[in-house]
This record gives C-alpha cells, structure tokens and sequence, in this order.
C-alpha cells in the first residue's frame, strides 16, 4: 500500500479536496437508477439463462429452484434489451464523473490492474449492446428450433456479461473510497 500523505498529495493534485470526505456507499440518484436498472437487467437474463440451460421438462408445482427455471423466456427479451439500453445510457452519463472522480487518482495511485479491469468493463458493455440486434432476432423467433443452441449460448453469454459488468462496476465504486 502506501502511505495516507501519498493518498493525500493525489488528491490535492487533482482538485478533489470537495469529495475528500464523501463515503462510498452514497450514490447520487444517477448511480442509484443505474444501479436499480443494472438490478432488473441481472433478475430478468438470469431468470432468462436458467430457462434455456436448466428447462424444466414437467410443469409439476417443485420448488424454489423449479420454478425459478420454469419462466418462459421469450417474455423477458424485450425488457432485457430495453434494460441493457437504457443501463447503458445511464452508464454513458455517469462515465464523465467518473472520468473526472475516480480514474484520475486510481491512474495517480498505479492501480492499473484495476484501471484495466474497467476499460474491459467498457468494451464489454459496448460488446453486449452489439448482440442486441442478434439476441432479439433468435428470441423473436423462439419456435424456430435451428435457432435453440445459438439462442441458449448467446443468452447464457449475456448473462456472464451482464453479471461481469455489474460486479466490476460495483468493485469499482467501492475501490472509489480509497484514502477518504
């Protein structure tokens, strides 16, 4: 690690002596949308990628777990893409501040392991909004059975985006805090 007078200098060198004090866990309403949006995104594709690995082959009552797999999900698809979307915005917008807030001390601090994990979460996010179109083309056509595996693999691999971009986003507003 280093020391609290290195952390200090940073700060100080890039003119963020208003945030010094601002704890990690108060988001502003941007972040706290984004995060309830990001929340929704992860409830409906997971919901979704349990429906195409795990189906569930009877529909006799079962448990938690049964059910949970037992969603139809086509139904999610169009508020998964409208999700990813408009999560992607909000993201877009909250990017500046962070530009601003937190890269540039992280950048001071040396921290580029972290640094490199966010800019793979950019990509990342970006990937996903290109795969809109194809996810939403082989959900809309759901009764076409050529198009099952590509329509399980594609949605299983949103799903890992979806949580890879959810849980490096949330590391990183925690790695926000560091020196305050």
């Amino acid at each position: 690690g280093v020391d609290r007078a290195h952390d200090d200098r940073v700060v100080d060198a890039v003119d963020l002596d208003d945030h010094r004090s601002q704890v990690v866990g108060r988001l502003s309403g941007g972040q706290r949308s984004r995060a309830s949006l990001a929340v929704a995104l992860l409830g409906a594709i997971t919901h979704q990628a349990m429906s195409v690995l795990a189906p569930v082959r009877q529909a006799a009552g079962g448990g938690f777990v049964t059910r949970f797999r037992a969603v139809q999900g086509a139904g999610y698809a169009a508020a998964i893409c409208v999700l990813w979307i408009v999560t992607f915005i909000f993201g877009a917008w909250i990017y500046t501040k962070y530009r601003m807030y937190v890269r540039i001390p992280i950048e001071a601090q040396g921290y580029w392991k972290t640094l490199g994990v966010f800019d793979l979460k950019e990509h990342v996010a970006v990937l996903g909004l290109f795969l809109l179109p194809i996810y939403w083309y082989l959900w809309k056509n759901v009764r076409t059975a050529e198009y099952d595996s590509p329509r399980r693999w594609l949605t299983v691999l949103m799903a890992a985006m979806a949580w890879y971009l959810f849980l490096v986003g949330h590391f990183l507003n925690n790695v926000r805090g560091f020196g305050s």
